[in-house]
């Protein structure tokens, strides 16, 4: 048995390990700026029907969503090859669970295209704002 000031010792040891890493998780998190509130609030509604469509399990209800055609495996693919092969292999359960609850990350890139990114697993899943509003863009490995 270990004597108690050795406890006390471990538990404050343990305690401050458990303090720095949520610090600096706070500290990570605020190097990525928030986007402009407007854009937010726009991606915030287009995200609430999205996630609408993944509870339902929708293919129809996403390919609606997503900026077609879309780059996969190579090609450009249309609705149809979207809804009956790309949807299941993008959003299994996992994923579909996943992005009820991931945080978006605002991006804007170097030509002033703004979007979101929201992190599942070893995915990144790309949404960009366009003319026509907000759309599904399309997956990234998370490297």
């Amino acid at each position: 048995m270990m004597p108690l000031n050795r406890r006390r010792f471990a538990f404050a040891a343990s305690f401050g390990l458990l303090l720095a890493a949520l610090s600096m998780d706070s500290a990570l998190a605020q190097r990525v700026p928030p986007g402009p509130p407007a854009v937010e609030a726009e991606f915030r509604q287009f995200l609430a029907g999205f996630r609408q469509a993944l509870r339902a399990n929708d293919a129809s209800a996403v390919a609606a969503l997503t900026r077609l055609p879309i780059y996969y495996d190579d090609a450009h693919r249309d609705r149809a090859y979207f809804e009956s092969r790309i949807y299941r292999q993008m959003f299994t359960q996992r994923n579909r669970t996943c992005l009820q609850t991931a945080r978006p990350v605002y991006d804007k890139d170097g030509e002033g295209t703004e979007g979101f990114s929201l992190f599942c697993g070893q995915t990144i899943f790309i949404f960009t704002k366009k003319a026509d509003g907000f759309r599904f863009e399309g997956t990234h490995p998370n490297d």
